[in-house]
């Protein structure tokens, strides 16, 4: 498509001599512009990317795709029920919740409140996300119900360990002459898990399920039924099915129900950030066009050459193309390198500028994960290269074509 020749000349177009600096200088920051708008919506893409897939991957772990609950906050015969929802396809665990909110207290006067979420043992160990989440401890104290798991964060707050006791306070209590006692009482720590998101590991107590229903006071009936099935995204669909299957009597909501301003917050988010960025790459596309221009007439005389010692408008308007496209293409190219690399490190780049700075950048109580995520999309990443490579081809079309326009005789005559 393009001759040896019209490379040659193009690139030594691109190599300005010293009374062609500041030419030399413009076209230099058009690349720079073009390579940081690309490696700038490469890394914010991939952070968007990893915050909702970290999210999603916790948030349901940790509850679960569909929730079925009483309108009265109470489920009897919630064990058959249970049996009955695993045996529906594409459900692979029913478990069974005992839910309650309680004031947490530990040594000295640590306080501060938490969630109870009471669960049979095996339920707790075939959730991967948990069991593979403990960090201190075991199952064993839990399994015999015996003691309580709690998160990393909360240990830390109220200052125990394994083996030490909390003491949980509820609101609803027992009732007397003298009106509702809040129930207290000391559970042992049996284990201390550390999920990575900040609200988890800060606020919730796992229980025994026949525990907490005694705690409670909740004997023979849960909170709710949560179910995991083996396909996430056809969980509005399913709970469709099962509200139809089950009646009015239960509510039935699915993850995305549940969730939905939150990710839907986060997806608004993740688009108008795309937009913006993209404003970046379009003022460095001007840019290549306005350094293109300065080019084409500094070049006046030399196209005027060109075109009596016999080069065509075709042979010029390929030759100051080359010039302005090779500058968006190098400057994306370096800019999906820069990108992609930045990306891939970069919850450790984020550990060094706060080791060399000593600022917090990414504070867990505020982000609710612990580590910054980055997930590089392989189509997301073609598309921000393509959408570059096709501005910057579009910015060089003018000036290329002004190019190719000039008389020759015209720009002689003034020389």
């Amino acid at each position: 498509m393009f001759g040896s020749f019209e490379r040659f000349v193009a690139f030594r177009y691109l190599r300005a001599k010293r009374q062609e600096g500041f030419i030399s200088v413009v076209a230099w920051f058009s690349l720079l512009g073009i390579m940081l708008g690309v490696a700038t919506l490469i890394i914010v893409m991939a952070v968007m990317n990893g915050f909702r897939h970290e999210l999603l991957d916790r948030v349901i772990g940790l509850n679960g795709h569909i929730t079925i609950s009483a309108y009265d906050g109470a489920l009897e015969d919630y064990g058959p029920l249970a049996e009955r929802l695993t045996a529906r396809p594409g459900v692979l665990q029913a478990t069974p919740l005992v839910e309650g909110q309680v004031m947490a207290t530990g040594r000295g006067d640590a306080a501060g409140g938490a969630l109870v979420r009471g669960v049979r043992g095996a339920d707790f160990a075939a959730r991967d996300i948990l069991r593979e989440a403990i960090i201190q401890g075991g199952l064993d104290g839990f399994d015999a119900g015996q003691g309580v798991i709690i998160g990393v964060r909360m240990a830390n707050r109220l200052g125990v360990g394994v083996g030490d006791q909390v003491t949980l306070i509820a609101p609803k209590g027992s009732v007397t002459a003298f009106g509702t006692i809040p129930r207290l009482k000391a559970f042992g720590v049996a284990a201390i898990f550390n999920v990575g998101m900040y609200e988890y590991d800060n606020s919730y107590v796992y229980m025994p399920l026949a525990l907490a229903q005694r705690y409670f006071n909740r004997e023979g009936a849960a909170s709710q039924i949560e179910l995991m099935l083996d396909d996430a995204e056809r969980a509005g669909v399913t709970a469709f099915e099962i509200q139809r299957e089950l009646g009015r009597e239960v509510r039935v909501l699915s993850w995305q129900q549940v969730n939905a301003s939150f990710f839907n917050a986060l997806q608004v988010e993740r688009n108008v950030m795309f937009l913006i960025l993209t404003l970046i790459i379009l003022v460095a596309a001007f840019n290549v066009i306005s350094s293109q221009i300065m080019l084409v007439k500094d070049k006046g005389r030399g196209i005027a050459i060109l075109r009596t010692m016999g080069a065509s408008r075709a042979t010029i308007l390929r030759i100051f193309f080359i010039t302005g496209s090779s500058v968006g293409v190098i400057g994306t190219g370096l800019g999906a390198i820069l990108g992609i690399a930045f990306a891939l490190n970069i919850e450790t780049i984020r550990q060094w500028i706060e080791g060399l700075s000593g600022a917090e950048l990414f504070a867990a109580e505020i982000y609710f994960l612990s580590q910054l995520p980055a997930r590089v999309e392989t189509g997301e990443v073609v598309a921000v290269v393509v959408m570059a490579l096709t501005l910057s081809l579009l910015a060089s079309i003018y000036p290329a074509w002004r190019a190719a326009r000039l008389d020759p005789v015209e720009v002689l005559r003034y020389e």
